[in-house]
């Protein structure tokens, strides 16, 4: 995309902002990185969206100096860099929302996309580690190939296994598999309420540890159960 494109997306994106063109969903505004002669054009013009993604940060420093500019709109990170994964603790502080891009942390690895995503298990752990320590959203990458959907559905899975809270999409296809693989199943919401209500009987009430359907549960356990509850009704 050359300068004149640039700049026509930048204020279309402005225009978008201002009219709320997607009304009440979430509208995130992608700009360009902030070594680049387009990042503090793009962060004037991104302040009135609910979110501002910033590509290729590497450090805490990075958020500082979008802050200048971006004022108080929450700032996500796209964690691509090696330098970005050595330093989540510091960047998650900051940032609003980790988002893993895949494509450029595997090419500065020096590294391929294989099936199962191996090589990006230490990457993929300490981001959520980092979002849960500071209240921060968890987004994985993208899934490259739009025609294989079930790819991206075990893509998905491997995500919420992990504990993403979900995944950027390329093309909308990928939006219906999304939101099946990150949100509650019926059988989730309904083995939540079982054990929640194991808890409740008269021979379980103030017990930390109990038998339920053939195996030990905890406390904790109905904590998740809640949260899976909480998250259907949401």
């Amino acid at each position: 995309m050359g300068a004149g494109e640039k700049e026509v997306a930048r204020a279309a994106a402005a225009d978008a902002i201002r009219a709320r063109a997607f009304g009440q969903r979430t509208t995130v505004v992608r700009i360009n990185a902030l070594t680049s002669a387009w990042s503090v054009d793009d962060l004037k013009a991104a302040r009135g969206a609910d979110a501002i993604l910033l590509p290729k940060v590497d450090s805490v420093a990075d958020l500082a100096a979008a802050r200048l500019l971006g004022g108080t709109t929450p700032l996500w990170a796209m964690i691509e860099t090696p330098a970005a994964v050595l330093a989540l603790p510091a960047i998650a502080q900051g940032a609003a929302a980790l988002v893993l891009g895949a494509n450029d942390l595997l090419k500065d690895m020096g590294a391929r996309h294989v099936a199962g995503r191996a090589n990006l298990t230490y990457a993929m752990s300490a981001i959520v580690t980092a979002a849960r320590a500071h209240g921060a959203l968890a987004l994985d990458s993208v899934h490259n190939d739009i025609s294989d959907i079930a790819g991206f559905e075990s893509a998905c899975t491997l995500a919420r296994d992990f504990g993403f809270d979900g995944k950027t999409l390329i093309h909308p296809a990928q939006i219906a598999p999304a939101r099946t693989a990150f949100a509650p199943s019926p059988d989730d919401v309904e083995r939540a309420r079982r054990l929640l209500a194991a808890f409740e009987l008269p021979e379980n009430r103030g017990r930390g540890v109990i038998a339920f359907e053939g195996r030990k549960v905890e406390r904790l356990d109905a904590q998740m159960a809640q949260a899976v509850l909480d998250e259907a009704a949401g």
